[in-house]
């Protein structure tokens, strides 16, 4: 039994989130054999607390059978990096990872989904944030049950009102619910920028910008002038949200943010008395067209009336009813969301030293 055996016998394991073995994903640390013992360092590149110890398992029952081995140690841990983003801009400071969610149309559920990734993210050990740079119809608070203007500590920036451990920032906790916010592009990617930058984000691993649907100005600006790691799109089976959900994913791969996959909402409903599933908007829209572009369908969440009660109530259902299927799904679109982005380059401009001239 040699090193390279146990590699190749690793390599047929294939991690459900990555989508490929653990060599491949260069998450296997180190392998040291000595005598009939055997010790295997694993480091996961995105947050995964809710899945160390069954892949602890797995790999342990993996290598059992190799019958000369006496005893398997397997350590997992999780290491968030920061990865690149566009060309001539560098990630923030104090936020590792920002990813886009958005969607070529309204009313598919979008800041939905991306309220209830987040919240999944958090779940599994993460250090999340969620913007809402939805600026003309902000609905973060609203669905994280929060109200009432940020802290201001030096009159300058502001600090993040947090709800379940997730940090926060939205337009709507600095003007009234009622207020309608008539400006033109160049106010509006104003105060995209504001909020984006004038926030003491603390430590985020994620950063979760809720786009508002469309093409225009607010996503034109996320592209050139905000550095963003992946891009999420969200739609409905319906063949008209595809079409816009494929403009969207057309926008980013022109201004070459990588998708790092789809979210099919409202697949089915499922009716609350008998149980009975209708395909309302149509039949694998999102699977087809994922296809299509090469680029994953990372979930399909069903049109659950409990879904939409809980985010009207300000507590969204991965966490009011986190045995759930939907959360579940939510939760897995999430592991499988952050496991693609640790695939993608990592940001090393950080590590080159800054030349100064002096006479």
């Amino acid at each position: 039994m040699t090193k390279q055996d146990i590699e190749n016998h690793l390599k047929t394991f294939i991690d459900p989130h990555y989508g490929i073995d653990l060599i491949t994903a260069k998450a296997i640390k180190k392998i040291e054999i000595t005598d009939a013992n055997v010790r295997i360092e694993v480091e996961l590149g995105y947050a995964a607390q809710s899945y160390l110890e069954t892949l602890k398992t797995d790999l342990t029952d993996l290598l059992k059978s190799f019958p000369e081995i006496d005893e398997i140690s397997v350590n997992v841990r999780v290491k968030i990096a920061s990865h690149a983003v566009q060309k001539n801009l560098k990630p923030l400071s104090n936020v590792k990872n920002i990813i886009a969610v958005a969607s070529g149309k309204g009313g598919v559920g979008k800041s939905t989904t991306a309220v209830n990734l987040a919240l999944a993210l958090a779940a599994e050990g993460a250090n999340v944030g969620i913007l809402d740079a939805d600026i003309y119809g902000p609905s973060i608070p609203m669905m994280l049950g929060l109200s009432g203007a940020p802290e201001s500590r030096d009159n300058k920036t502001m600090q993040p009102k947090t709800a379940f451990g997730v940090q926060t920032m939205s337009i709507g906790y600095l003007v009234a619910e009622d207020q309608a916010m008539i400006w033109r592009g160049p106010m509006v990617t104003s105060a995209l920028q504001q909020l984006l930058k004038e926030t003491c984000w603390e430590a985020v691993d994620y950063l979760i910008i809720d786009l508002p649907p469309g093409t225009g100005d607010i996503q034109l600006t996320l592209a050139q002038n905000v550095p963003v790691s992946g891009a999420i799109i969200v739609t409905t089976p319906q063949d008209i949200a595809l079409l816009d959900a494929q403009r969207g994913l057309r926008m980013f791969e022109k201004v070459n943010v990588p998708v790092l996959g789809l979210v099919e909402n409202m697949s089915v409903h499922i009716c609350s008395h008998c149980g009975h599933e209708e395909a309302i908007f149509g039949t694998d829209g999102g699977v087809v067209m994922a296809e299509i572009n090469k680029i994953e369908c990372l979930g399909a969440l069903p049109l659950d009336m409990q879904i939409r009660l809980q985010a009207d109530v300000g507590a969204p259902i991965v966490v009011a009813y986190p045995e759930s299927r939907a959360a579940q799904i939510y939760r897995d679109i999430a592991l499988k969301m952050a496991a693609k982005l640790a695939l993608k380059p990592k940001d090393f401009s950080s590590k080159f030293p800054n030349i100064v001239v002096q006479n």
